[in-house]
């Protein structure tokens, strides 16, 4: 992989992991029309988003600060000594981390218990077509009936293993990690930023420990003979970090005062591209 495809791949990746769109199925589709073609691989994808999980940090960093805060804070019974204490029933910022604590372990399970077909079987993209398509009705369907009444402050533990279920689907390339845990929450009845603000905290550890996971696992294999390499991947994630940064900040600014239809048709179309793409073979559905 040249370091302009890795830019390529890089921008891509930032581009899309905060939209409702699916970063992996587009990383995944676009890889082959590159002149050095092929999946770049699910480590790669993994690795890259550390870039944009970086990212997500960077641009919460007082709110994370906060939240993380206000949870030691709980558990070390500064607040109270009572079980109740210690999970934040007087504190809002305690309570969420424990929400986000909680939503992530469905994607952690599933991650480790499917592994083998997250990184294989699911990368057929006309699976990714599929789901495109589907959740994109779903994330229409949700914006629709979604009452947009709640905040952050009311969301309760069943919520947050909804949301985490709602995450842990994006593991399927184009189910989109965003688009998963926006459209539970909109179901569940938060405004369209809480929906959003709640999906993009509740990305860090899956997004963070997913990369990390894949740098100290699958390091030998970037280095292989056809991977993307070291230098390609990294040139990849920092291209995806400035990227992801600029989208977060024109992301939240555009729902409050516009729905995610224009994401529904995007998904829409973006299936439609790729089932042309697999048809005329000039994309395989399965890498070599």
């Amino acid at each position: 992989m040249t370091w302009w495809e890795s830019i390529v791949l890089g921008i891509v990746q930032g581009l899309t992991e905060f939209l409702p769109i699916s970063s992996s199925a587009h990383v995944r589709a676009i890889g082959p029309l590159l002149p050095n073609g092929g999946d770049p691989g699910a480590a790669f994808t993994a690795i890259i988003q550390i870039g944009t999980g970086a990212a997500v940090v960077v641009y919460f960093w007082r709110d994370i600060a906060r939240i993380v805060g206000a949870w030691l804070a709980c558990v070390l019974g500064r607040n109270g000594r009572a079980w109740r204490d210690r999970f934040g029933v007087s504190n809002q910022d305690a309570r969420l981390g424990w929400w986000i604590i909680l939503g992530s372990l469905p994607i952690v399970v599933i991650g480790v218990v499917f592994q083998d077909s997250i990184e294989s079987g699911l990368r057929n993209l006309w699976i990714s077509v599929a789901v495109l398509a589907v959740f994109a009705l779903v994330l229409g369907w949700a914006d629709r009936i979604g009452t947009r009444r709640r905040g952050l402050e009311t969301l309760s533990g069943t919520n947050a293993v909804v949301l985490g279920l709602a995450q842990a689907a994006a593991l399927v390339p184009g189910v989109s990690r965003s688009g998963g845990t926006i459209s539970a929450g909109l179901f569940l009845g938060l405004t369209r930023e809480a929906a959003a603000r709640f999906s993009f905290l509740l990305a860090v550890p899956a997004v963070l420990g997913s990369g990390f996971y894949e740098l100290a696992s699958n390091y030998d294999g970037l280095t292989a003979k056809g991977a993307p390499g070291v230098p390609a991947t990294i040139i990849a994630a920092v291209a995806s970090f400035v990227v992801g940064y600029l989208v977060i900040v024109w992301f939240l600014r555009l729902i409050q005062t516009r729905s995610f239809m224009p994401f529904v048709v995007y998904r829409l179309v973006f299936a439609a591209v790729i089932a042309w793409l697999l048809v005329s073979g000039l994309v395989p559905a399965v890498a070599n």
